[in-house]
């Protein structure tokens, strides 16, 4: 049989019966730590499309009701290399209650609730996009869904996924503010600082003379501090100040933490290091000191514009009538995670707006088009490879 005997995969995909989905995902209650209900609905959707899946322990590191879920399709052709699809299944707020309104095009909550678009529209559309393959009747390769839980908070599911459980070794994520056919190609490193300051405590009104306040000790750090955009690579931030007991009592403590973030290794590390010295000169200074810990969040990622991932994305953007166009986003995702732990995958937009407030929202059109390119994806994955 020819191909020209098949249906093409991404024509198959329904816009209203994908458009449900959304929806239905989208009021499955399910903030960080709390994705239970969603991998109950996946627990019968997935092996009606004929994936069989595993759960792994991820969710005991932190204390979560299941852990990141691994689903395995055989496809029709074993001989091809398996691709795999990643999202998470957690939200940033609950979406309880979620009352979805359509307006001009473009689907948002009624305000009360967020919308859920990050990231159950990329969890939908794979959905539909697997069941629109299957029902074109178009040879495929193996296909695997990674899901992870507790994202939101940091990648935290993705940190402790137990990557054993996963066949592949390339894929796509679908998690990006980015219009379909934004291609990300580059993600930074990333590292929080945590500055302890200390000086002395002292009652204003009783030994105000042994009182060395730690916090003008961070003001005078944080005043000769480069903050910001400190190049084209690399952004600083102070977003956390903690501390004090009381109004009367000079603070003898205060936490000042922070976070940069670069493409570059070694200016992320040259910041980290200007941040600390900057704060302990001005405890020296002021006869205080300093204790610096630093967290690392996840490393960056480069993936080269001729991979077989960016070319099989570009040609099949294009089939769908999609304009690709390659970027890079000093934004963190999973795919930084998986990056690291071996596997290699690609962000790509799929265009939900105002994420993580009562605002967000997304069109049916990127809606459609990321649920097309998913089946595009795995049609041209096997036009490349067969």
């Amino acid at each position: 049989m020819t191909k020209k005997q098949f249906t093409s995969a991404a024509e198959e995909v329904k816009e209203e019966r994908l458009l449900n989905l959304f929806l239905e995902l989208a009021k499955i209650n399910g903030p960080s730590t709390k994705e239970q209900l969603v991998a109950e609905y996946l627990k019968k959707a997935l092996p009606e499309l004929g994936f069989t899946i595993v759960f792994d322990e991820a969710h005991e590191n932190f204390n979560g009701e299941v852990g990141n879920l691994i689903a395995w399709h055989e496809g029709t052709d074993a001989s091809i290399p398996p691709l795999f699809f990643s999202t998470h299944m957690d939200t940033v707020l609950p979406t309880e209650g979620l009352k979805p309104v359509i307006k001009d095009g473009v689907i948002y909550s009624d305000g009360t609730t967020i919308l859920g678009a990050d990231d159950r529209a990329a969890l939908a559309a794979y959905l539909e996009g697997i069941r629109a393959v299957i029902e074109s009747g178009i040879p495929h390769g193996p296909i695997e869904f990674v899901l992870t839980v507790n994202e939101q908070p940091g990648l935290v599911g993705a940190k402790y996924m137990d990557y054993s459980k996963i066949k592949s070794k390339a894929g796509y994520i679908f998690d990006s503010s980015g219009d379909v056919g934004q291609i990300i190609l580059k993600g930074p490193y990333s590292s929080r600082i945590w500055l302890e300051v200390e000086g002395n405590a002292a009652h204003i009104a009783l030994n105000a003379d042994e009182g060395n306040s730690a916090f003008l000790i961070a003001a005078n750090g944080l005043l000769n501090m480069k903050l910001g955009t400190i190049d084209e690579e690399t952004l600083a931030n102070i977003g956390i100040i903690n501390g004090g007991e009381l109004t009367s009592i000079i603070p003898g403590s205060v936490t000042v933490a922070g976070e940069v973030r670069s493409f570059s290794k070694e200016k992320l590390d040259r910041q980290l290091k200007h941040m600390e010295e900057v704060m302990q000169e001005a405890a020296r200074k002021s006869g205080g000191k300093v204790n610096v810990r630093f967290e690392k969040k996840y490393s960056g990622f480069d993936i080269p514009k001729d991979h077989i991932l960016t070319s099989t994305v570009e040609r099949s953007a294009r089939n769908i009538h999609v304009n690709p166009y390659l970027t890079e986003t000093l934004g963190g995702a999973d795919t930084n995670i998986l990056n690291e732990n071996g596997l290699t995958c690609i962000t790509l937009g799929n265009g939900f707006q105002n994420i993580h407030s009562f605002r967000e929202c997304i069109s049916i059109e990127n809606l459609i088009n990321t649920g097309r390119l998913t089946a595009e994806l795995i049609e041209q994955w096997y036009e490349t490879h067969k």
